[in-house]
């Protein structure tokens, strides 16, 4: 294996989107956005041939230009995506890599007063966009969003609020079951703050003022920050830990404002959107971090109670930590092409 870039049988054509529902943002980040759009091969020799769309989403830190990263041993996920095609592997489908970063790090994939409209950005800017441009089949049936972590929550909550966008759908390691994923994180916080007074808000300007991630509560600061702007930010704006600060006690009201937002509790509100996924792949490793295995058990017992159909889930864990599963990614893209396909 090569340790730098290979050719690829199709092309990736690289844009920059114009966002409306991103300008004045609270965050003030950029609502010019990159967008990548793979073409698998043969899409430019068939002039009259229309594709499935496989809408990809990052997790949190993540942007659109990290696609791009290479490890050892490793190839990146547009190089594997496109051999699914090139050998065969799935019918050909036009794959689109977006990007919805900001500066605390992620949107979830969420509208939110915290973090901007990125969740109406994904669905009626981008979706809109691609299907002008490119040669789609643009209906909901023949489209697929898939992420990891959460992208993967991303990819869960998208097709339940706007089944009428997405029909299908892939998830690896996503966010669920919050108290397992989440909840073990905040008495960590808690002992981080003592260092700023019990104000995260402290500890940003701390962050933002010198090397990102050399004080070794970074990391796990900037996530129930990032989490507490997109699932309870008040109406400025202003994101509301679900504890308090200094002495770890839950906030009863806030925390539920999270827990609504669990995919696992939402699948009942949203049945008639999930029972009418033409497919639904659900993977995680059994050593992950944060438990996400345990949490995508939970979505996929979740989906049964709610009667979808169990030939249209597909449920895999797998023995691995969080780190290290995008080996995955191409088994799900061409299962989900499989499904999608006229």
């Amino acid at each position: 294996m090569l340790p730098w870039s290979a050719d690829l049988a199709g092309r990736i054509d690289e844009h920059v989107v114009t966002s409306e529902l991103l300008r004045g943002n609270p965050l003030g980040d950029p609502h010019e956005r990159p967008l990548w759009v793979y073409v698998p091969p043969g899409y430019d020799a068939d002039g009259g041939r229309r594709y499935p769309t496989v809408y990809v989403i990052m997790g949190f830190t993540g942007h659109v230009g990290m696609w791009r990263n290479r490890t050892p041993f490793r190839q990146p996920f547009p190089e594997t995506a496109d051999a699914v095609f090139a050998r065969g592997e799935a019918p050909p489908a036009i794959v689109v890599y977006v990007d919805a970063w900001t500066s605390y790090g992620g949107s979830q994939y969420l509208d939110s007063p915290g973090t901007g409209r990125y969740h109406s950005y994904l669905c009626d800017e981008i979706v809109p966009w691609v299907d002008a441009r490119y040669r789609t089949l643009p209906d909901r049936d023949h489209r697929a969003i898939t992420g990891k972590s959460s992208g993967g929550y991303g990819a869960m909550i998208t097709p339940m609020l706007r089944p009428d966008v997405f029909g299908a759908l892939a998830t690896h390691a996503g966010d669920a079951l919050f108290e397992y994923c989440y909840l073990p994180e905040f008495p960590k916080c808690v002992r981080h703050l003592r260092k700023y007074d019990g104000d995260i808000m402290r500890w940003w300007e701390s962050f933002r003022s010198r090397v990102p991630f050399t004080e070794p509560e970074d990391m796990e600061l900037l996530n129930v920050l990032g989490m507490a702007a997109c699932y309870s930010a008040r109406e400025d704006g202003t994101p509301e830990l679900p504890f308090d600060p200094v002495t770890g006690v839950l906030r009863a009201e806030t925390w539920e404002r999270w827990l609504a937002l669990d995919p696992v509790r939402m699948a009942p509100r949203h049945a008639d959107a999930l029972r009418s996924q033409r497919a639904v792949w659900i993977d995680g490793g059994t050593r992950d971090e944060w438990f996400l295995d345990i949490g995508a058990q939970a979505f996929r017992q979740a989906l049964d109670d709610i009667g979808v159909p169990r030939d249209v889930v597909r449920f895999e864990l797998f023995g691995a930590g969080h780190g290290g599963i995008d080996y995955r990614y191409p088994l799900a893209l061409a299962w989900l092409c499989r499904r999608i396909a006229p």
